[in-house]
């Protein structure tokens, strides 16, 4: 039986953790090398090794419905897309509410996690912590959830980069950034088109003499602010997820695509990636663009090489008097603490089963939650898993076999191979309603829908054709949370409210018309002929 957990990290993954051991009576232990909670969302002006760093202006690029857990709603005044610092005040109030700093030990660093001798047979831990001050301490825990994210090691790929030896400027990873300041006045190449490559760019833009955004394979841009002016999450519904299943995925990319292409053309500004819509996240940034037009931002291809000041590009295009090279290319990923037999390795990934269990080890007792990467934000993915992984620890849901979670890790692994685009530092996609709803089943939290038409149509409608929240995962099973409902009909105010009423009336007409064509092709596959006769009665009758 599970009693004592060790929680590592004190970031929105750890958070969640703490609160879920202690919804199913366990005792746990938070380890926190920092100072504060929060973790990536605890700005510090100087980052510090290991750990994940934000910059100054950074501002949350999902809908604060979308992010927030599931049964404590972000507050109604905040704004929907916060600022970094509102987003690290929600955390303590979250904290506060569910009197979760009691079990954080601050300043706290874990040097080790290994299997006790008996593990085979008690699943037990031994861990070494060290406090700021050097003092050394043994623990044993029942088991181990790992909550330390995939953006503390920065991927600084030098080697790629011919000449960069020879640069008279400075270099440094986005993971150093924290504002434009060094900027002023300079010229600047950025390398790397995701969202902290893009944001970078544009702040530096504004400052800068002039900003290159070198690219090597382009991106699909996005706004956070859609039609009617309400944010674009709110076409991350059931309801859409059921069309992504039923339509053919080149047509879902040709009409997505064409949507773009329509606010701006991306071959034209140079954006145009080389794979499709939907096999990889987009890059979500509303000023790019016009940046873009305004040449304060110029894109170019992947760099060629380096020579001094002077930066060249595949095309064969130069920078003059480059001052500046930002590096926004991703991260690598590692867990230094555990032992290497507790990670299993399939393809460019660290293999998990449900993303969240080592599938080779003899006891199910050690997780790792918020590993993940997906169209959505990570504190409800990252609930929803510690949701999973305690009740395991429980013992109300037992794993399969050993055998069985490798062949799952690995039939994972060719899926999203499948589906989207994936390097060694972009391993971990997922889709955020699939994976949700998945480990929702397990629980026994997933909504019904049948039941909700039936007792409650207007909740069944909110549930279909609404965002899905997290709230939607606390409406009935394991963790019912009585302000679910309230929650999900309150989460648009009243001016979105208005103006939703627009995009509903249009999917229910939209969802009838698919209704009824699919059942009419249903029809008349079971009844080739019906066509035919039809046909036939309409002709006119010789006489």
């Amino acid at each position: 039986m599970v009693h004592k957990v060790a929680v590592i990290g004190a970031g929105p993954c750890g958070l969640t953790s703490v609160k879920a051991c202690l919804d199913e009576g366990m005792e746990p232990t938070c380890f926190e090398s920092s100072d504060d909670m929060g973790g990536l969302w605890k700005f510090k002006e100087v980052s510090e090794p290991n750990r994940a760093s934000i910059y100054r202006s950074l501002t949350i690029n999902v809908w604060k419905e979308m992010m927030c857990y599931s049964d404590y709603p972000i507050p109604a005044d905040y704004p929907n897309y916060m600022h970094h610092s509102k987003i690290l005040k929600y955390f303590r109030m979250y904290a506060d509410h569910f009197k979760l700093l009691q079990y954080i030990r601050f300043q706290t660093k874990v040097k080790s996690v290994k299997q006790r001798p008996d593990f085979s047979r008690t699943g037990q831990w031994d861990v070494v912590t060290e406090t700021r001050d050097g003092y050394e301490e043994n623990h044993i825990f029942d088991a181990i959830i790992c909550c330390t994210g995939h953006f503390n090691y920065p991927n600084l790929p030098l080697k790629d980069f011919p000449g960069i030896e020879t640069f008279e400027g400075k270099y440094f990873h986005s993971w150093d950034y924290k504002g434009p300041e060094d900027m002023h006045g300079k010229r600047v190449v950025v390398i790397g088109i995701g969202n902290s490559g893009g944001d970078i760019a544009v702040e530096g833009s504004r400052v800068a003499e002039q900003v290159y955004l070198s690219t090597r394979s382009g991106a699909w841009v996005i706004r956070q602010v859609s039609d009617n002016g309400l944010p674009v999450d709110r076409f991350n519904t059931r309801f859409v997820h059921i069309m992504f299943r039923l339509l053919p995925m080149r047509f879902l990319n040709w009409l997505g695509e064409k949507k773009l292409n329509s606010m701006y053309d991306h071959a034209m500004y140079g954006l145009k990636p080389k794979h499709r819509l939907f096999s990889q996240i987009p890059v979500i940034n509303d000023d790019l663009p016009f940046r873009i037009l305004s040449g304060s931002v110029i894109v170019k291809p992947n760099i060629k090489e380096i020579s001094g000041s002077t930066v060249v590009f595949d095309d064969g295009s130069t920078a003059e008097n480059v001052d500046l090279i930002v590096f926004a290319t991703g991260y690598n990923y590692d867990f230094p603490y555990l032992p290497k037999n507790a990670i299993y390795k399939s393809g460019h990934r660290i293999g998990l089963y449900k993303h969240v269990f080592p599938p080779n080890l003899e006891q199910p007792t050690l997780a790792i939650v918020g590993f993940i990467h997906s169209d959505g934000a990570i504190m409800p993915q990252a609930e929803m898993q510690a949701r999973f992984v305690t009740r395991v620890f429980k013992g109300d849901k037992k794993l399969p076999s050993n055998q069985a979670m490798i062949k799952a890790v690995e039939n994972d692994t060719k899926k999203i191979a499948k589906n989207y685009v994936v390097s060694k530092l972009t391993p971990l996609q997922v889709d955020l309603v699939e994976y949700m709803d998945d480990l929702a089943k397990d629980i026994g939290v997933q909504p019904n829908l049948l039941w909700l038409f039936l007792t409650d149509f207007p909740l069944f409608k909110k549930v279909l054709w609404g965002p899905v929240t997290a709230y939607q995962y606390r409406l009935m099973g394991p963790g019912k949370w009585e302000g679910a409902r309230k929650a999900i009909f309150t989460q648009y105010d009243p001016f979105i409210l208005h103006t939703l009423s627009f995009a509903v009336c249009f999917l229910i007409k939209l969802s009838l018309t698919f209704m009824a064509g699919g059942a009419a092709i249903y029809y008349i596959h079971r009844n080739p002929t019906t066509i035919s006769t039809l046909v036939s009665k309409l002709r006119p009758q010789s006489v």
